[in-house]
């Protein structure tokens, strides 16, 4: 995870001046809502990704109202879509910061980026990593 440029400058609207500021996400994690007996539970998957995601500062907003931690920031994720920004109620952004007194400097001590997604989407990502970290191991055991 990297953060490049000033995160506080996001307000609870969505900016295009906002375009200089980056993210860099190496995880994200997809959560799906399955039946267990009468009540949806929530089922979580983590990903490590081997190139980082990049979500620019002009396609965050923050979510206010929340009673949040200090140094805690939730924020709502758009979609770039043809020229324009649409709001996917999907996926959220979690960033934790520390301001060092110090350095005079503020510092990203965690991101989760998180997706919800349907249950097949679910299992197919679960698969189909599940078949790459297979696929890896059985190339390292022929370099050997």
């Amino acid at each position: 995870m990297k953060l490049t440029g000033n995160l506080l400058r996001i307000k609870n609207k969505r900016d295009d001046d906002n375009h200089d500021i980056t993210l860099e996400i190496d995880k994200v994690e997809y959560i799906t809502y399955k039946k267990d007996g009468r009540f949806y539970q929530p089922f979580d998957f983590v990903d490590e990704l081997e190139a980082p995601i990049l979500i620019t500062g002009d396609r965050l907003a923050r979510i206010t109202g929340k009673h949040l931690q200090e140094g805690e920031h939730e924020f709502q994720v758009y979609d770039e879509v043809e020229g324009g920004f649409e709001l996917n109620e999907n996926k959220k952004l979690t960033a934790t910061t520390e301001y060092d007194f110090d350095a005079d400097l503020t510092i990203l001590t965690s991101v989760e980026y998180t997706l919800i997604v349907s249950n097949e989407e679910f299992k197919q990502i679960k698969k189909d990593r599940s078949e790459e970290k297979k696929a890896n191991r059985s190339r390292g055991k022929k370099n050997k």
